[in-house]
């Protein structure tokens, strides 16, 4: 074969690998009805840290605590982009960038090993005028948080928003099935970019809130985030400028138990396929504009296990520990896969 041959043979074979990661991030799922029901059968199937060594318990300073992956025979499943988990670690809510939430109970061993979940529900979000909120234009939801009073704050990317959802229970109509109102967001936020504006929020152990785009850039090699202190009612905010490094892009945040803030970070590329990095930002340093960096915990790229991971949860164990949860947002595609992992974080 002539040294041109194999030129085009090797460009031919690159062209194969990129249409097949952009065929596995195009949606692929049934029509979806206009609404839900309500429960949902899950099947649920065991993970290991890690592919090579199924006796690997620790990445980074996380403590393996188990992972599944999740699968249901419904449109609407799938997607999930963050998550809200109790404080005692029994339930969980998650989020969907196509206008979807669901809820379940997720079960454990004797050692705190998560083994898997059931009384799962799904259902549509609405909008303030209580009309579902359908396709990507509206219904992009990106970041979940629960405030004080147990309301939930829903954020929304291309149609840059966040909206308040009642407390309450889903299955009484409350919470992500109920009917939400606007919440007050920064100015700024409206010219961010359409698929890369608001991607993560939480809400601070002081009561403050933080917002984070995944890449708004008003100063180089950074993304814009905010933080909100609430003044009666409406919150205050104040801009910082969060670091960008090596291609990862921050996809969701959560507040830990001691006031700091965990992040997930994510890419995705050939060779290789998704990266994931879990990282720890100071909450001291979010000063009005200031440049801050956060702290690298662990990172997942193959063998370990990853995924397109947006969405994350943190908690205090029983036993004092800081405990983390992952899910994946699986595109709608065959190809990948929602799944829940859990972490202890080591001291």
């Amino acid at each position: 074969m002539t040294v041109p041959g194999r030129l085009a043979r090797r460009r031919a074979f690159a062209v194969f690998l990129i249409l097949t990661a952009l065929f596995a991030c195009a949606p692929f799922r049934s029509s979806q009805p206009d609404t839900l029901s309500g429960t949902l059968a899950l099947r649920v199937q065991p993970l290991a840290l890690n592919l090579e060594d199924h006796a690997a318990t620790r990445v980074g300073k996380l403590v393996w605590r188990g992972g599944v992956t999740l699968s249901a025979r419904h449109g609407a499943f799938g997607g999930w982009s963050d998550l809200w988990v109790a404080a005692d670690g029994s339930r969980m809510r998650a989020v969907s960038d196509d206008g979807a939430w669901m809820t379940a109970r997720l079960h454990y061993d004797v050692s705190g090993t998560l083994l898997g979940l059931d009384d799962a529900r799904l259902g549509r979000l609405k909008g303030p005028d209580d009309g579902w909120l359908a396709g990507k234009t509206w219904g992009d939801a990106e970041s979940l948080a629960m405030l004080a009073d147990g309301s939930l704050l829903v954020g929304f990317e291309r149609r840059h928003r966040v909206l308040r959802y009642p407390a309450g229970n889903e299955s009484a109509g409350g919470g992500l099935a109920g009917r939400p109102v606007p919440f007050p967001t920064p100015p700024e936020l409206a010219s961010a970019p359409a698929n890369t504006g608001l991607e993560a929020m939480t809400v601070l152990p002081d009561g403050r809130l933080f917002l984070l785009t995944e890449e708004h850039r008003l100063k180089p090699g950074t993304t814009v985030g905010w933080i909100g202190t609430m003044q009666g009612g409406t919150p205050a905010w104040r801009r910082f400028h969060y670091t960008l490094v090596e291609g990862f892009r921050p996809t969701a945040a959560a507040a830990l138990p001691d006031g700091d803030i965990v992040l997930l970070e994510r890419t995705a590329g050939l060779p290789g396929g998704w990266r994931v990095r879990v990282m720890r930002l100071k909450a001291a340093t979010l000063q009005p504009d200031a440049v801050v960096q956060a702290e690298e915990l662990a990172r997942l790229a193959t063998p370990w296990v990853t995924e397109n991971l947006e969405g994350i949860a943190a908690r205090r164990g029983p036993g004092g520990e800081t405990l983390l949860w992952l899910i994946s947002d699986d595109n709608f595609s065959f190809l990948q896969q929602t799944m829940l992992l859990h972490f202890a974080v080591a001291d």
